[in-house]
């Protein structure tokens, strides 16, 4: 089973290249998708696909990881050894590059093998209980590569050289060298006689009756023991241990040359592809502790229906924001959201804190996670992959020096116009807020015409509640040219209460203008109380 170019992420023979959207760093974290995965050894844009058949390929791994979590636990273990494995990687060609062949790069060798092993035994520990009821076509596959390996005759008469090689290394505890001198008794030549398994003691009295020993052998010195190198020069150090290990070499070149060889062909021809993978374990590993989280928190969780980009489906039962249930305790309150004929972009208005921003950032993730293959927080979801998403959110390293914070807003909203297509999903948070309401209404109005024209889907959510008056003037000038539809989406209070709701409606924007002074103590009755009170106080 040739494993070489296996991947736990995409079938085979898939170029990953192909289906990758335009989904930035910078995206996920405003997203806040990098909260939910915390990646420490990959990149969560390398992973995004539009591809339904990866999606699904995907789908089946999650469920098999959730469905039996020693499949996640296995694959958790394995991380930190295959961490050094890298490392080990990384000193043995520092020391090639360095043109050392010694003592040390051999004892790299040996200890990567060792790891090697060590993680085929974790994983074929830890999946053969489940091995027969894995559904995924890429976890059956591994885990067969792995029995059939750790199963082999070659595998146990491998692990049993391994194991008598590693005990002769680790029993070394000295050397016994002899060093001839001249006739003013200095070290002339110098050379190994034997490698021991035991270390030599001092021959002071002292040591001696601490001991209770005063029997004589051949690993007690006639004189005390010394710290080595101690005293000597940085150049005397190099040149007294350079010589030491060449001439530990020279006693093991040929025995320990030949198992490199052999080992490290066997190793890198039968289980290198674990190394190879290291991002997307890490990846599936933390994509399936979001899972379990979001379902002990009582989330709903669903496969979406996928369809064709081109016919840009978009739809959601009861979404949730998976970021928001996992940080608060409250209740979380589900909405649905429809793209359809009648609206492929909107204009989302409300009160400040009533959901917003929430179910903004909820729409792109359940987007994100779909195009990573994971469930979606919803109860149901039909997703179109789209080609790209694009966040035009508050920052706080807007480049305002040279173009004053709202020129760093308009040349955003342009850099998005110059990478979107219809296939593209646009989310702006309380854009355009740098200016007064009746400039920002007319740019808004402008870019929301543009995406209508375009076709993309898009969801502006804003505090420019008159903006909303503006979708009959902005559809009309969209369907003239062909584009899609512009509608109106409200945060909604109830009895004067945010109930975080977001409704298909017109606004009423005398009811949040309402709400804003009364949360700033600005309501005429609140303003009659402060000046009643004042007068009080100057009588």
């Amino acid at each position: 089973m040739d494993l070489s170019e296996f991947s736990l992420l995409y079938p085979p023979g898939h170029d990953a290249a192909s289906s990758r959207p335009d989904i930035s760093a910078e995206t996920s974290e405003q997203l806040e998708l990098d909260i939910l995965f915390d990646l420490k050894n990959a990149s969560l844009e390398d992973f995004y696909t539009t591809s339904p058949e990866v999606i699904r390929y995907r789908e089946d791994i999650f469920r098999d990881m959730v469905d039996y979590p020693e499949v996640a636990e296995t694959l958790m273990k394995v991380v930190p050894v295959l961490l050094d494995i890298s490392e080990i990687r990384r000193l043995e060609s520092g020391l090639a590059a360095a043109g050392s062949t010694d003592t040390r790069s051999y004892l790299f060798s040996l200890t990567e093998i060792e790891l090697y092993t060590s993680c085929l035994n974790i994983m074929y520990k830890g999946l053969s209980g489940c091995r027969g009821k894995l559904r995924s076509e890429a976890l059956i596959a591994m885990a067969d590569r792995i029995t059939e390996l750790t199963e082999s005759d070659y595998y146990a008469d491998l692990n049993k050289k391994l194991n008598d090689l590693t005990q002769r290394v680790r029993d070394i505890k000295s050397v016994t060298i002899g060093v001839n001198l001249d006739a003013q008794l200095r070290p002339v030549y110098a050379g190994v006689l034997s490698i021991n398994s035991n270390t030599f003691k001092s021959g002071e009295v002292i040591e001696k009756i601490l001991s209770l020993n005063f029997k004589k052998d051949d690993f007690t010195c006639i004189a005390p023991l010394q710290p080595f190198l101690k005293g000597q020069s940085d150049n005397q150090q190099y040149a007294t241990t350079h010589a030491f290990y060449s001439a530990i070499n020279d006693v093991f070149k040929s025995s320990v040359r030949s198992w490199k060889r052999v080992v490290s062909e066997y190793v890198l021809e039968n289980t290198d592809f674990l190394l190879h993978i290291l991002p997307e374990i890490e990846f599936v590993v933390k994509g399936a502790k979001v899972i379990t989280a979001l379902k002990r928190r009582d989330i709903p969780l669903c496969r979406p229906e996928i369809c064709p980009m081109e016919e840009k489906r978009l739809s959601f039962k009861s979404l949730c924001n998976p970021v928001v249930a996992l940080k608060i305790d409250d209740k979380i309150v589900p909405n649905d959201l429809v793209f359809d004929e009648n609206a492929m972009v909107y204009i989302l208005t409300g009160p400040n804190r009533g959901g917003k921003s929430v179910i903004t950032c909820a729409l792109g993730q359940a987007v994100a996670l779909c195009m990573l293959g994971l469930p979606v927080p919803a109860e149901e979801a039909v997703i179109s992959p789209v080609d790209g998403i694009y966040t035009h959110f508050p920052t706080g390293s807007e480049d305002t020096i040279d173009k004053g914070r709202l020129g760093e807003e308009c040349a955003r909203l342009e850099d998005i116009f110059n990478h979107i297509t219809e296939n593209s999903l646009v989310l702006l948070d309380e854009s355009l807020s740098s200016t007064g309401a009746y400039e920002a209404s007319y740019i808004a109005a402008e870019v929301l015409t543009g995406f209508a024209v375009l076709g993309c889907r898009a969801l502006f959510s804003t505090h420019l509640h008159e903006l909303a008056a503006k979708t009959d003037e902005i559809n009309a000038e969209s369907v003239s040219r062909g584009g899609v539809r512009v509608d109106n989406l409200v945060a909604d209070i109830s009895a004067g209460q945010r109930s975080f709701l977001i409704k298909r409606a017109k606004p009423d924007g005398k009811s949040y203008a309402h709400d804003i002074a009364e949360k700033y103590g600005l309501s005429f009755p609140q303003i009659m109380k402060k000046v009643s009170r004042g007068k009080e106080g100057k009588e």
